[in-house]
């Protein structure tokens, strides 16, 4: 049975891609910082898919706990097969001059350095192995960049650079490294992005048919699933509203 690990798991892209991978029969290991979605889900896979599903629940900007909680998982739930960096987010939209700090250091020790704690602790394991395949959930903003993007686009162009580099580390050991950069997708990102105000999170979308998290995982998974010599490197992913990140046809 193969294994996959999604952080980020208890909403949007981190959530579907667990389910779609739970209903192609992998075994899951989701993690996430809210434990009652975390059981949630773990309860909605279990009931739905012949699969057995391990949560973890930790923040994946504490360095710390996140080595605790991957390490200590039983020797079988270390042979990941497929690991799904997905935890990430945007706080805040305004112009680099009027940024607020606290907002830049949310998404840089998000978007980054908690990508690299996790896959840090999982790529010798694969390497061990000599198998596995990276998935990292980057975004158009690693791309190019929009205006009042600024730090966040940043950490999505980092994320790309870092997808690039393991891709060369990881050659000798036969792993894969795939990054995935969704354009306007309609999940809890802007909720997020403007704390809370659904108002402002619904305009993002007023006019267009956005990509959906159902989307996403199908494209993660489709990765996933290509023969052993087949790798897809990189993909951006729009609706067809959009053309580039400040692109938009809106229909109002």
């Amino acid at each position: 049975m193969s294994i996959a690990l999604i952080t980020g798991a208890t909403s949007g892209f981190g959530k579907a891609i667990a389910l779609k991978f739970a209903e192609h029969g992998y075994d899951v290991i989701i993690a996430g910082r809210r434990e009652e979605r975390l059981n949630q889900l773990e309860h909605i896979i279990k009931d739905t898919y012949d699969v057995k599903v391990f949560s973890l629940c930790f923040d994946v900007r504490d360095k710390i706990k996140t080595e605790e909680e991957l390490n200590a998982l039983p020797h079988d739930w270390k042979e990941v097969d497929v690991l799904v960096n997905n935890a990430g987010l945007a706080s805040g939209l305004s112009t680099i001059q009027d940024g607020d700090i606290n907002d830049w250091e949310l998404m840089i020790d998000t978007n980054v350095k908690g990508l690299l704690y996790v896959s840090r602790t999982v790529m010798p394991w694969m390497v061990k192995r000599n198998k596995g395949h990276i998935i990292n959930i980057g975004s158009i903003a690693g791309k190019e960049v929009y205006p009042k993007g600024n730090v966040y686009c940043a950490t999505k162009h980092a994320v790309d650079a870092i997808s690039k580099a393991m891709r060369i580390d990881m050659l000798p050991h036969g792993i894969k490294v795939t990054a995935i950069h969704p354009g306007a997708a309609e999940t809890e990102f802007s909720l997020v992005r403007f704390k809370g105000d659904a108002d402002k999170a619904k305009q993002v979308y007023n006019g267009i048919d956005p990509l959906v998290a159902e989307d996403i995982a199908e494209v993660a998974y489709f990765a996933a699933s290509r023969p052993k010599h087949v790798v897809l490197n990189d993909i951006v992913i729009t609706p067809l509203a959009q053309a580039a990140a400040a692109y938009v046809e809106r229909k109002v």
